[in-house]
């Protein structure tokens, strides 16, 4: 059953932090990007959109070549350099002609998961103009928008801070989704981060085999 929401991945960055290749970068034995795909193929959602810049040469390829692995359409955003902002308005324009609404995730947060998707889905369902998961009570991504309000978001996104003004200064609009127990919206901005990620899995594997 179609749900009517496209997941747009934003995936332009050029992980300067990180030292390059960030979103290629191995993840429990996969490239980090893999992780965030993987999961929207289970999520309910019609289509999977990937934001990317202008990655040049073979590790451009490669990025694109994984997306489209997944089922991702990619949307190219020459404007990338320009902030984040501009990689959630190519995103959002990508989408299919009758999407009803967008889930917006960062390429880079391993481990946010299909459930979160589901559940802002359902949040939109049942009337959310704007779902946001939030864990610990504040708002973080992924984030659900319906397409009434993709051109006030448009309007008023700019620079590199994303839909997160936008949130703010719009709480009428917002839905807050509690996905403390689902998710993590851990990110990976440094080769540290990386490697921490990688503990952090290696011992829930180890506690669930215990358990087994």
């Amino acid at each position: 059953m179609r749900s009517g929401v496209s997941a747009v991945v934003l995936a332009a960055g050029a992980g300067s932090r990180f030292g390059g290749g960030k979103l290629l970068a191995p993840y429990r034995r996969r490239p980090l990007i893999e992780a965030v795909l993987s999961e929207l193929r289970e999520a309910p959602v019609d289509e999977i959109i990937a934001v990317v810049g202008e990655s040049a040469g073979d590790e451009g390829e490669r990025l694109r070549r994984v997306c489209t692995l997944y089922g991702a359409r990619i949307a190219e955003n020459p404007q990338w350099q320009e902030g984040i902002s501009t990689s959630v308005k190519r995103g959002l324009a990508a989408c299919a002609p009758d999407a009803r609404a967008a889930v917006v995730l960062l390429g880079d947060q391993p481990l946010v998961g299909e459930t979160a998707v589901e559940l802002l889905v359902r949040a939109f369902e049942e009337g959310a103009d704007v779902a946001v998961a939030t864990y610990g009570e504040r708002p973080r991504n992924p984030a659900l928008f319906a397409r009434g309000v993709w051109t006030m978001l448009g309007e008023e996104l700019s620079g590199d801070e994303g839909a997160r003004k936008f949130i703010r200064r719009h709480p009428d609009l917002v839905t807050e989704v509690a996905c403390d127990d689902v998710a993590n919206p851990a990110d990976v901005d440094t080769v540290e981060d990386l490697r921490r990620l990688e503990e952090r899995s290696s011992t829930s594997d180890a506690e669930e085999r215990r358990r087994a």
